[in-house]
């Protein structure tokens, strides 16, 4: 018996059907939550974060001059 025989009769084709399957249902519920409309205002101030120059940190959040 060969080990080429063993392994074919494993069926391990079936785990990576699985793991393409679990991969697609969350790259479509990725999707769904991208394209949601209500999160669309959170998402374009996330996009503007960059292009602003007036950062002001959060009293506490790092340490103070002096």
């Amino acid at each position: 018996m060969k080990l080429s025989d063993i392994m074919g009769a494993m069926a391990l084709s079936t785990y990576a059907e699985i793991a393409l399957v679990i991969f697609f249902a969350i790259f479509v519920g990725v999707l769904i939550h991208i394209f949601r409309r209500d999160l669309r205002p959170e998402f374009e101030r996330a996009g503007h974060l960059p292009l602003e120059d007036d950062f002001r940190p959060e009293p506490g959040d790092a340490k103070e001059n002096g």
